[in-house]
Order: C-alpha cells, then structure tokens, then sequence
C-alpha cells in the first residue's frame, strides 16, 4: 500500500488537532484518562505495524532497520499498555516502582541498534552476524548501567526519590545518545536515507523534549493522563509514523563506500573496549567509594562482575569471527594470487609461442611450395614409361621422402597452430597404455622400471588421438633421458578422474630439473649438450593448451620430478542438460 506524503502529513495533523482540541476541553477525570491513554496505545501499535510492514516488504539490512524500529515501538507499546492497564482498567495509579519502567528504558536500545547498523551502506561490509552481535552488547551494556545505578533503589532497597532522579537522567542520556547519532547520520548521507535519518531525528526529538518535560511534571506532582504533555507525546509518536509511511513510497539505495566507512567500521569495536574498560572503574568505585548501605554495594559488585563475564564472552566471539573471517580473506587472497600467477606463466608462454609459430608457419609454408613441386615431379618421374626399374624406384623413393617431409612441414604447423586439428573423444587410459607399450623396449633398455595406476571406465576427452599420443611419449622420452643419467630408476604413470578433468601424471625418481618453470620455453632443453632441441616439450604444451587443457611441471621433495596434465572431460547429454537449461534461464 503506497500513501500520498501530503495526505499522511495532512491525516495526521488533522488527527493531532482534534486529539489536542478534545483533550483541553475535558475536564480531568476517567473519561480523559481512559481517552488519552487508548490513543496512546493506538499511535504506539500503529508505529510498530507500520515498521514491521517496511521490513517484510524490505531485504537485507535495510529489513533489520525496520525490524528494529518496530521492536523499540512495541516495547513501547508494551510500557504504555500496562500503564492503560493500571489507570484505565483497574482505575489505581501507577504502584512505585512500577515495571514498565524497566521496558520503557529498555525500548530505546532497538533504535540505538538500528541506527548503528547504518542500513545505508552497501550489505557486504557487514555481516549480519556482526550487527546482531552488536545489538546483543548494545543492549547487555545498557541493562547494565540500569542494574548498576537504578535497579538497586529501586528494587533491592526501595528510595524512590534516589531512583526516580537516576532513572531520569539515565533515560535523558540513553534518548540523547540515540538522537545524537541520528544529527550525525542525517549530515553525512545523502537522497532518501538523509530524508529518513533527518524525519527520526526530528521524531526522536521531540519525544526526547517530551519525555523530559513529563518526567519533570511528574517530580513536581503536576503531571496527570490526559494534560497537554500528553499532546507532545502523541505527536513524537505520529512523527515517527510518518516517517514509516513516507518510506514505503521511496526507493532506498545504498550509498557507495566512502572514506567515512572505515572509520565507522573501527567505532564499534572501539565503543566496546570502552565498555569493557568501564566495567572495572565501577566494580572499583561500588567496593571502595561508593558509601551507601552494604547490601546495595555487594549488589553492585555482582552485577559489574557478571556483565564483565557476558561482555567479555561477546568480545570474544567477536574476534574469534572476525579471525574466521581473516582466515577466509586470507585464504582467499592466496588462493587469488597463485590463479593470478598461473594466468601469467600461461600468459607469457602462450606469447613465446606465438613468436615461435609465426616463425615456423613462415618456414613451413615456405618449404610447402617446392615440396609441391618435388612431390608432383617425383610422381611424373615414377610413372614414366621409359624409365628403368631402378630409376622408377628411385623416383618413387624420392616421393616417398617427399610426403614424409610433407607431413613433418604439416606437424610444424600443427604446433603453430595455423592448421586446425580434427578432434574426436579419446580414451585417455588405452592411449596411455599404447604409449607405453611402445616405449617398452626402450625403457627396458635404459633400466626404467614402470609402476601404472590407471583407472578403468575414463571419460572420455575430447582431441587428436595422435596429437595426444606424442605428447605422452615426448613426456616419457623425456623422463627416461632423465633417468639414464642416473643409471635408471622407477617411472611412475596415473591416470584418473577428479571433478569433470582426466588427470595423467608421470614422476620419475630423476635427478629433477633445474628450473621447472621454465621447461615449457621454446629451446630451453632438460637434456646434455646436443641431445635436446628444445622443442618437444613446448610443442607439447602448445597441443595441450590446444585442446584446452592444463599442464603443470614440478620437482619431488624426495627428487624427480613430475609432469601433470588435466583435460576437460567430454560431458554426456544428461549431463550438459542442467548447464544448457541454466544458461538458458
């Protein structure tokens, strides 16, 4: 529902004006009691419905505000309802003490907390569980100075004059906190939420002027239900509705971060090393200096020592979530730079690549247009008629040697990337084996003795079966070059699956490399003088980042080292369904 301002502002004055208008022509008595005390309790529940209707039809923390606000009303409500009880339903005064004085002070620590959550900057720099922890030490702190300085002459030895004149001031000082961070919000935002700070401060205002000159009234025994302070008080209370209404026909936008942020962000946690550094100075004062009866001073000391106790319990929850929470940005963090470094090893080695691909595409094709021609001649050559036996064999051998440079030119540029692979799922673990079983011979001879862990049933990935294979054999080629320098060794070779990526490990027990970093550059070679080019593992890395996968190298801690490689797996149909209906949504 979406009230006009300018017909709330005007409903409500025009209520304000017959309230006021009917209460100074009555004269004292039940009928003016029982009117001015039903209309109180009608504006205080209607505070608290109005604000708890803009926190359900709020989210985050701007609900919690609202929330709050119609906590504090119908704590109100509750303080005005037993005194409607007392006056109209019994027709007694008010007993002394009476105890919806310990709810009427306690109301205000809702609006305290709401102001402090300071719902108008931005939700993620603060955490819900923070801002409750907040209200909860907001709210023990203020129990506590009303169990210190008023709750023993009110209750534990009766002195109502004592009581009434602390419970006074207390109050004074609690309304003008609240009122005072109210100014201080209403100058430092801006938009809607300065409108809103700005209404509640004029509202809490004028209820703080009218709740100090009542209490001042009823000192002097001049004050009774139904005369004019009762007037102010209606209208505090209309004010704060008005500010309830006037909100719902806004759209309230958190502020973007300011410097004043962080300040505000450190005032907390400051507010409650004060608090529990004061808890001390009067436990002090209530066993040394205060001169009042025994049993008030023991009551003192108890209570100081028990909210020591509570408070201190709140402290350390607080840190030990805010040390959760730095674990998290920690971890995080790190987390962000080894991604951060990864994503620039990859950077820099995708641009050696490239150079080194435009280098070789240019040679390659280069070489492709004579190799043409010797091919087509080689193959006139060998059909030739005339030609002998031997010379039709030598023809045909030169264009046997012919297609076999053909396809070595084909293979350079494959690795530069300027020719397109056909790619078709492929079973990891049978090619992996087949890799194997083809450098058996080989390994055998240099004493390599292989241990396989692969896993049946792999999914299947998808890429160029022969691409992928000579990457393998590259990898245990290069493995059993490390181990022959050693006099052999163990190569280890796995296989498995992890998440949606095949994984393929080989570790030998080697010597290692000496900068693993860098075994992926073009020309750098792992092998002795003039056993290496430099080219076969940075061809591998090209083919794997071809088909868009990972390839790591590191040395073991107990030597050798490690090469792993992660692929993408080839999702089924039930699988991509969720994926595509997602993307879809």
């Amino acid at each position: 529902m979406v009230v006009k301002p300018n017909l709330s502002i005007t409903v409500t004055g025009a209520f304000i004006l017959v309230f006021s208008g009917t209460l100074l022509s009555l004269p004292r008595g039940a009928p003016l009691t029982a009117l001015a005390n039903s209309v109180s309790l009608l504006v205080l529940c209607l505070a608290s419905a109005v604000m708890f209707a803009n926190g359900i039809a709020s989210r985050g923390q701007t609900r919690l505000f609202w929330n709050l606000l119609g906590s504090g009303c119908a704590l109100w409500a509750i303080n005005q309802g037993l005194w409607t009880y007392y006056e109209v339903l019994l027709r007694r005064e008010l007993p002394d003490p009476f105890v919806g004085d310990v709810i009427l002070f306690v109301h205000v620590v809702p609006f305290m907390a709401a102001v402090a959550l300071r719902p108008h900057r931005p939700q993620e720099e603060q955490k819900l569980y923070f801002a409750t922890l907040n209200f909860i030490m907001l709210l023990i702190w203020w129990v506590f100075l009303y169990a210190f300085i008023v709750f023993p002459d009110e209750y534990v030895m009766l002195n109502v004059n004592v009581y009434s004149t602390n419970y006074d001031i207390l109050y004074l000082v609690e309304n003008m906190v609240w009122v005072v961070a109210l100014a201080a919000l209403a100058l430092s935002t801006k938009g809607e939420w300065k409108r809103i700070y700005r209404s509640l401060f004029i509202a809490g205002g004028l209820y703080t002027l009218s709740s100090e000159t009542m209490n001042a009234a009823i000192a002097r025994n001049k004050y009774y239900t139904g005369s004019w302070y009762d007037i102010l008080f209606v209208s505090s209370v209309c004010a704060l509705i008005l500010v309830g209404l006037n909100a719902r026909n806004v759209q309230l936008q958190y502020e973007p971060p300011s410097g004043r942020a962080s300040r505000w962000m450190a005032l907390a946690p400051r507010l409650a090393m004060l608090a529990i550094l004061s808890l001390p100075m009067m436990g002090f004062w209530a066993l040394f200096l205060d001169h009042g009866p025994e049993k008030l001073r023991y009551f003192r000391l108890m209570v100081t020592l028990t909210a020591m106790l509570v408070l201190g319990a709140c402290v350390f929850l607080r840190q030990y979530l805010l040390d959760r929470q730095l674990m998290n940005l920690l971890e995080s963090s790190h987390q962000s730079l080894e991604n951060l470094q990864r994503l620039q090893s990859q950077l820099v080695q995708k641009e050696k690549l490239a150079a080194l691909g435009q280098l070789v595409a240019g040679a390659a094709h280069e070489i492709n247009n004579p190799l043409t021609a010797i091919l087509g001649y080689s193959e006139l050559l060998a059909d030739h008629q005339t030609l002998s036996s031997e010379q039709s064999a030598m023809a045909q051998k030169i264009g046997m040697q012919a297609r076999r440079t053909r396809d070595l030119v084909s293979g350079l540029l494959s690795f530069a990337q300027q020719s397109p692979s056909d790619k078709s799922p492929v079973e990891m673990g049978s090619l992996l084996q087949r890799a194997l079983n083809m450098e058996a011979l080989n390994l055998g001879s240099r004493k390599v003795r292989v241990l396989t862990s692969i896993e049946h049933d792999l999914p299947a990935i998808s890429g160029n079966a022969n691409q992928l294979l000579q990457c393998c054999l590259q990898i245990i080629d290069n493995a059993a070059d490390a181990l022959d320098e050693v006099g052999g060794g163990e190569l280890r070779v796995s296989s498995r699956r992890e998440g949606r990526e095949v994984v393929v490990e080989f570790a030998d027990s080697g010597p290692g490399i000496l900068e693993p970093k860098k075994v992926f550059d073009p020309f750098y070679t792992t092998k002795s003088i003039g056993k290496g080019t430099g080219l076969g593992l940075s061809a591998t890395y090209g083919v794997v980042q071809d088909h868009h996968g990972q390839i790591t190298c590191h040395n073991k801690a107990a030597g050798g080292a490690i090469f792993v490689m992660r692929f993408p797996m080839v999702m089924s149909e039930a699988e991509s369904m969720p994926a595509a209906a997602a993307k879809a949504l």
